[in-house]
């Protein structure tokens, strides 16, 4: 798997979000689309920040009430991220290493261009192992 990059297996295009978005709005938006994060972006489509199913979890727990709240109010700043370019062991490594099921994937200068989740990589892995399955005839 080490010639296998993200930009292969990664989803794409992300749904974004801005920080002063309605964390409400957003719950039920991730739900309609069948996703389990969102990536927060400045007016220009800058990073700042991801916000995932999990995080949703938290304010459950405690109690909370997101009708009132943005999605800045809990979403993970300066989240840890993966180019396209990277091999996909590498952000692996990452997953493990930060506790982490989802990476935004970002360019220079393109900005966020995917998400790499474990979704995404449980996927592949499954493809290759079934690919490389004998074939009883």
């Amino acid at each position: 798997m080490d010639d296998v990059f993200v930009g292969r297996i990664m989803s794409s295009p992300v749904t974004t979000v801005a920080a002063d978005a309605n964390a409400k709005a957003v719950a039920k938006r991730m739900l309609d689309e069948n996703i389990s994060s969102v990536v927060v972006v400045d007016a220009d489509g800058a990073l700042l920040g991801i916000l995932t199913s999990t995080d949703f979890v938290e304010i459950a727990a405690q109690g909370g009430d997101t009708t009132a709240l943005d999605v800045s109010d809990f979403m993970t700043t300066e989240p840890v991220t993966v180019t396209a370019n990277d091999p996909i062991e590498a952000a692996a490594s990452l997953m493990l290493d930060h506790s982490v099921h989802h990476l935004p994937v970002v360019d220079e200068t393109e900005g966020v261009v995917g998400m790499l989740t474990t979704t995404d990589m449980t996927a592949y892995v499954s493809g290759i192992e079934q690919s490389s399955a004998p074939v009883l005839g």
